[in-house]
């Protein structure tokens, strides 16, 4: 039977997976691996074990003759970009998305090229700390590291990277490019004037459909290589080829993005503040999407909590939906938790008030509460005026319980759904290149969906 296999690189997780041609999960391993650190101390990922993983993954289930790979594909977290001098090298550290911009570098880019809520607008990208907006990560080498900046023959988006590692050949693909990156103008669909003018567009490689797939011999096989897609967009692709009707998707993990493929209407001031912003679809149609660092508060306050009430690791993995403490914090519509990572509109206190709770599973209930009011209020930005019957949530927060249990309070007249086995982006990059059609009751089918 032939197979597809997937490399979904996360921001913790480092994934593969081998689907047979009927979609279905037949391997899959986790890896991590310990961050590294770059030029100026920053914690960045690591590039060389990324690519010796993969390329040992890749050979050993090529040589290993078990299964027949006939296509490989990659789907990764975007904002991230490889440069490559003209021999293929790679120059800098895969740089963190978190890391900061000088400020000098971000007023001489918005002196040049209009204000931010301007460029903000035209691009769909809101405007975002550190690299987030990845072409300005472009911008910042110019300026910043001239001598690495005149070397790049290639600036790769992440996903396309690590397909150029099996294929030798650069490409850039409109997931990627559509991702918060600052360099499309949405309106033109094109890349955005600034990039013309700064000679940026001299280092992007040709941009191609992204079900595009490259013909290689590897170990011996023909295979065909995917050109890679960014992850959120992968998440939804299996939902819009298996629904015809509008629908919303929160797909979960580090972060929490609402996607919503019906919603075409250009963004306005108040939704680029609040961090709504368009991705674009593998035809380069925009997708209206709102991003929560969510998974990222969670990890953090999730161990807080287990060490103040002094639980084993993981308790939180366990806590079960509890109605009658969900109507006390309900009721009680106070606020007692410090965010690192999430803005909020109530006044949060300055430290968690974790004394006001007289069992772990209260002072969870209470933390999922408030987490929950925010994906609600980011979903609602996605949804927009979208009239949709369906929510589907995907990814790690699938499986929480109280996290689906309250969403479904909140949207009670939408029909809720979960996967009991996540489907995440790996499906997605796997479709992307099949030619297989989807039944319309493929999910229910084949991914267990279960009614909230």
């Amino acid at each position: 039977m032939a197979h597809t296999l997937i490399f979904d690189i996360g921001k913790t997780n480092k994934k593969a997976f081998l689907f047979d041609k009927n979609y279905q999960e037949v391997i899959k391993v986790y890896s991590r691996f310990e961050e590294q650190q770059d030029e100026d101390g920053f914690p960045c990922d690591d590039l060389p074990a990324i690519q010796k993983w993969i390329i040992n993954t890749v050979q050993n289930i090529l040589q290993e003759g078990k299964y027949k790979v006939i296509a490989i594909n990659f789907s990764t977290y975007g904002a991230s970009f490889v440069h490559l001098d003209k021999n293929g090298k790679v120059l800098t550290p895969l740089y963190n998305y978190l890391k900061p911009i000088p400020a000098e570098i971000i007023t001489s880019f918005y002196e040049k090229y209009g204000d931010e809520m301007k460029i903000a607008r035209e691009t769909a990208s809101p405007v975002l700390d550190g690299l987030l907006n990845s072409g300005l990560q472009l911008y910042w080498l110019k300026y910043s590291q001239p001598k690495v900046f005149e070397q790049i023959r290639w600036s790769l988006h992440f996903p396309q990277y690590l397909s150029y590692l099996l294929t030798g050949i650069p490409v850039s693909e409109y997931t990627s490019i559509g991702c918060h990156t600052m360099l499309w103008d949405f309106k033109k669909s094109d890349y955005h004037r600034w990039v013309y003018e700064e000679g940026i567009d001299q280092i992007l490689p040709p941009i191609v459909d992204t079900s595009t797939s490259i013909n290689c011999r590897l170990w011996g096989e023909s295979i065909k290589i995917g050109v890679g897609i960014h992850d959120s967009s992968a998440a939804l692709l299996p939902y819009i080829r298996a629904e015809q009707k509008p629908f919303i998707l929160i797909s979960t993990g580090t972060w929490s993005i609402s996607l919503n493929a019906f919603n075409q209407a250009l963004l306005t001031d108040q939704e680029l503040e609040n961090d709504c912003l368009n991705f674009m679809r593998m035809d380069g149609l925009p997708v209206k999407a709102a991003r929560l660092f969510l998974g990222q508060e969670y990890k953090v306050q999730a161990k807080e909590l287990e060490a103040f009430f002094n639980t084993k690791k993981e308790a939180h993995q366990g806590v079960r939906f509890d109605e009658l403490l969900y109507q006390k914090v309900s009721n009680d519509e106070g606020h007692y938790f410090s965010f690192q990572y999430l803005k909020t509109p109530w006044k949060h206190p300055a430290v968690s008030q974790l004394t006001s709770f007289e069992s772990f599973e209260a002072a969870y209930h209470q933390l999922m509460w408030e987490l929950v009011t925010l994906q609600v209020a980011a979903a609602n930005l996605a949804i927009g005026q979208t009239v949709v019957k369906k929510l589907y949530i995907d990814g790690g927060f699938a499986d929480n319980e109280v996290f689906a249990q309250l969403l479904a309070r909140y949207f009670k007249d939408l029909k809720l759904r979960t996967t009991q086995s996540p489907l995440g982006s790996a499906l997605g990059a796997v479709m992307v290149i099949s030619e297989k059609e989807l039944h319309k009751k493929f999910l229910k089918k084949n991914y267990a969906l279960k009614k909230i």
